[in-house]
């Protein structure tokens, strides 16, 4: 990644007041107590059903909390926890003097992402040259690491459909948080049908949506793609019998090969 260079398709929302840590540690998926010690934390607000309805950042600064999330979602975003406000003394604002930038190497006053360590470090500042930094999905996808708003919108996934709870994104331990029940009885009884792998193409990776197939059979779809490498969301048992029969992969009329992101093996 360039250093550093804007994040274009990030927005900030401002959160202060005195219960902002209690009010957010209610509803997120990440232990929001970690940010007396950590700079960051990675965390997604989800449905009752614990489908993913938004992911974010969030960065302590001073007397403020600052969640970095997709640009298109800030809006709803915005409105949704002003909904889950209720009497809780914290105030909320779209942030339009914060920019976020993004690089390879360490930023001052930034903070290295939380869900893997080569996708180097985030900042949220006040000023930002023009551009875009076109590195990072290239890095995010080789390291296969899924971005709300690139590769899936509001109520399509669950967490561990996009590996959200091997790349930090939800504490289980933490206490309630709407969704809870559901993506903690996924996680607890090993119900995991869906994984986001890597997909690797000879040449142009297929269009965002393709089908991936095996004889006949659909594994799941790709997501974005970048140098001749996609994202792809796959039914690990429907993969696993193709493997088995030694059946060929194929998206968009040429075979891949899929393979599992170093972080996900490790899990």
């Amino acid at each position: 990644m360039t250093n550093p260079a804007p994040l274009p398709d990030r927005a900030v929302i401002r959160l202060t007041g005195e219960d902002r840590f209690s009010f957010l540690q209610g509803i997120i998926t990440q232990d929001v107590e970690r940010l007396k010690t950590a700079p960051a934390i990675f965390s997604a607000l989800l449905t009752p059903q614990g489908k993913i309805l938004f992911d974010f950042f969030i960065a302590s600064d001073g007397d403020a909390l600052l969640i970095d999330c997709f640009t298109d979602a800030a809006a709803a975003l915005l409105k949704r926890l002003t909904l889950y406000k209720l009497r809780a003394k914290v105030s909320l604002d779209l942030a339009e003097d914060l920019k976020v930038v993004a690089s390879a190497e360490k930023i001052e006053n930034g903070f290295p992402d939380p869900r893997h360590t080569k996708l180097g470090w985030r900042a949220i500042v006040s000023e930002t040259a023009e551009g875009a930094n076109r590195e990072y999905d290239r890095a995010r996808i080789a390291l296969g690491v899924p971005d709300f708003g690139k590769d899936f919108s509001a109520d399509e996934v669950f967490l561990l459909d996009v590996n959200y709870d091997l790349l930090n994104g939800v504490n289980y331990k933490k206490g309630c948080f709407v969704g809870q029940e559901v993506t903690s009885r996924m996680k607890r009884k090993g119900d995991v049908r869906r994984r986001t792998l890597i997909a690797k193409f000879d040449g142009p990776a297929a269009e965002k949506g393709a089908p991936v197939t095996a004889g006949g059979s659909t594994l799941g779809e790709t997501m974005s793609a970048a140098d001749g490498v996609a994202l792809a969301i796959i039914r690990l048992d429907r993969w696993e019998k193709a493997k088995a029969k030694g059946t060929p992969i194929e998206c968009g009329g040429k075979q891949l090969l899929l393979e599992i992101p170093d972080y996900l093996e490790q899990g």
